[in-house]
């Protein structure tokens, strides 16, 4: 600033003066007590820009206002999602339903965490009071007990017995459960690195399952049928309204022989008028040529297992060889069978061939997003690896084709457990069948939109296993297969993967790491907490790649869902009555966009002929009433109730109780993790978690 006060920019961009023009030119601004002097030649507008050259004060003002205004917008921006997300939790907490159809086991847990959560609280009083009085004495976790003149007041002689209370007594069972559940924790992880290792010398070898001879084409289908073995396509479902014309409409249009493909729709609903809908769907293909039937059972026992084996004792079945089935959700492409049942040629000791599921909802959501990255590890490093190295995997119940003969050797579908999928395919192995996964054949399903949803399915996922290990170890443990394939179903198919994973999980990251910001004697280490998990979250995104920015959410998402699976596992370990639950998933009814477009164009074509045959079948009248009142009679919109899960609930506050604990003691990363698991069990229990994604 000259002495006049004027500002005088000309030192930003001086050059040579061989170089410039004209004269210089003064702007003064109308106060009187500033002016701008700026050094350029007149004509220097019409020049090409140097890219030495500075800015000058009136641009460099403009970049500080949209530098402002950027700032400004992502304040906004956080403050409209941080309102967003209070007014979401308000009306949760004024409108939401409470979870009130909790289990005996369930309550007992929720009271468990209950009592920490109350401990956790008296504990953060305490030491809130001792901090701000100045007692610190263990900074560095070690004990230091004031002389007697140190001792003034009875809080304070209560505080320094607490203190040695909990060195001697608390700390030490704390810190022996927290070794033990480190060790398993390694131990899980270790197993997470081999499959992966496995799946990536799979993938840099480019191992595959190899047909015997040639693959069946288009052409053998259409001329002889002698080569075509007779398959028989099931489809169970139960009030299944959204989902039922997809998967039969998919499995009718599969490219087959029609001579040697019969389908079996086999319905348990118990709404009468969802019944009428599927038979005339089943009927309209019946008169487009298909073979088709549709079977009802007037008692529905034994869920899904019940339902299939009473479709397997019909007298027809003993002409057929394979049979493949698929959940009501599930839209199998055309070549399915022609890319799965040649892998049977000449291997007569497969029993199995498993498919890939893919999801045509898969970004629909949060929800839908995280998992889709869990089930795609599942399929293609899981089931992929043990497919290749070990000829055996858990069956998944849908997609997949089966040889009769294996079915019935294996004794066929039991109702003794909720996963009958799972039961036949060790059953299989113990009676020596080989499996083989296809990674590259997929079918089209749906994953659950909803938190309730898909919290009721990992119920029955994890306590059925629990459930089949009591029942099936005696026969493991006396089958006539190698050693080490006992060991491998023993220890890491049912014990590590089903048993211990969700028992560490909840163990360790739900109520060891809160206690011990309360318990500092028994510290968790830092790679326990954060560098171990980060690196298998990163390990479990890998067969997801797109999925890589929401892998925190991912790890937060699993910590919490540990409570269900660890409540699922105990109900099935000592068989509790919840885990003989049996709840269809709810589904949304999606299909992808080519879906729609083949179907409309199908239905377009076969009009013509539909008027030419007429109708036959006196149920369709009765079924074009029902849809006819559907649409006619309006229907008001069905209000969405979320939940609200008490047992989230009080984890999240134990574990935001926790969070504040570390603030005092300056443990930054124990904090942040604390904080964000803390929000991650709070949406979780407010059901904000399935929200829709814009």
């Amino acid at each position: 600033m000259g002495p006049s006060g004027t500002i005088d920019f000309s030192k930003w961009w001086v050059k040579d003066s061989s170089s410039r023009k004209g004269n210089p030119v003064v702007v003064t601004m109308e106060n009187p007590n500033y002016s701008v002097v700026e050094i350029d030649a007149p004509d220097s507008a019409f020049q090409p820009v140097d890219k030495e050259r500075g800015k000058n004060a009136k641009q460099f003002t403009w970049l500080l206002l949209l530098k402002a205004h950027r700032v400004v917008g992502g304040l906004a921006w956080l403050g409209n999602s941080l309102c967003s997300l209070l007014h979401s939790v308000k009306k949760r907490l004024f409108l939401g339903h409470v979870e009130t159809e909790m289990s005996a086991k369930a309550k007992f847990l929720f009271r468990v965490i209950l009592t920490f959560l109350v401990m956790a609280l008296a504990f953060l009083s305490f030491e809130l009071v001792a901090h701000f009085k100045g007692w610190h004495y263990f900074h560095n976790h070690n004990l230091h007990l004031p002389e007697a003149s140190e001792i003034t007041g009875w809080f304070h002689t209560a505080y320094v017995r607490w203190l040695e209370f909990r060195a001697d007594y608390v700390a030490p069972p704390i810190q022996s459960l927290s070794t033990f559940c480190i060790v398993l924790f390694l131990i899980q992880s270790v197993d997470r690195i081999l499959l992966c290792l496995g799946c990536f010398w799979i993938k840099f070898k480019k191992i595959k399952p190899v047909i015997d001879g040639d693959p069946l084409s288009s052409h053998d289908l259409e001329g002889s049928n002698q080569g075509c073995p007779m398959v028989l396509v099931q489809i169970p479902m139960c009030n299944e309204k959204e989902v039922y014309e997809v998967s039969i409409s998919a499995a009718s249009q599969l490219d087959w022989p029609k001579d040697r493909l019969l389908i079996q729709v086999l319905d348990d609903s118990d709404d009468e008028s969802i019944q009428w809908l599927i038979k005339g769907e089943v009927s309209k293909w019946s008169q487009r040529g298909v073979n088709i039937i549709y079977r009802h059972r007037k008692f529905r026992t034994g869920y899904k297992a019940g339902n299939l084996k009473s479709a397997m004792s019909c007298d027809y079945i003993k002409d057929y060889e394979f049979v493949a089935i698929f959940d009501a959700d599930f839209q199998p492409n055309p070549d399915f069978l022609k890319l799965t049942v040649p892998h049977f040629k000449g291997n007569p000791e497969l029993a199995l061939v498993q498919a890939r599921w893919a999801f045509v909802n898969k970004d629909e959501n949060l929800l839908t997003r995280l998992q889709n990255v869990n089930l795609c590890f599942h399929f293609e490093v899981e089931q992929q690896v043990n497919g290749v190295f070990l000829n055996f995997f858990g069956f998944n119940g849908t997609a997949g084709v089966w040889r009769i003969k294996a079915l019935e050797e294996s004794g066929g579908w039991l109702e003794r457990t909720t996963v009958e999928d799972m039961d036949i395919a060790v059953r299989a192995h113990l009676n020596g069948w080989k499996f083989i996964f296809l990674n590259d054949v997929k079918v089209l399903c749906e994953l659950p939109e909803s938190y309730e949803a898909y919290r009721k399915q990992q119920h029955r996922w994890h306590s059925g296993p629990m459930q089949l290990f009591r029942l099936c170890l005696p026969a493991i443990i006396t089958s006539k297969i190698a050693f080490w394939k006992k060991t491998n179903l023993i220890f890491l198919f049912f014990l590590l993967r089903k048993l211990i994973l969700p028992f560490y999980s909840f163990t360790l990251f739900c109520i060891i790491l809160p206690l011990t910001m309360f318990v500092p004697e028994a510290e968790l280490p830092i790679w326990v907490i954060c560098y171990i998990p980060v690196f298998l979250s990163f390990l479990n995104i890998l067969p997801a790649p797109k999925s890589f920015p929401f892998i925190v959410p991912y790890l937060l998402f699993e910590n919490t869902m540990s409570v269900t699976k660890f409540n699922a596992m105990v109900s099935g370990l000592f068989q509790l009555g919840s885990s003989y639950e049996w709840i269809v998933t709810k589904k949304a009814g999606r299909s992808s966009e080519a879906d729609l477009l083949a179907a409309e164009e199908r239905d377009s074509k076969a009009m013509s002929l539909q008027l030419h045959r007429g109708t036959s079948d006196s149920g369709l009248s009765e079924l074009n009433k029902i849809k006819e009142s559907q649409e006619t009679v309006p229907r008001p919109p069905v209000k969405k109730m979320n939940k609200i899960y008490k047992k989230e609930l009080a984890l999240a506050f134990l574990l935001l109780t926790a969070a504040v604990r570390s603030l005092l003691s300056a443990q930054g990363m124990h904090f942040y993790y604390l904080l964000f698991q803390g929000v991650s069990f709070l949406l979780v229990g407010l059901d904000l978690i399935g929200e829709q994604m814009n």
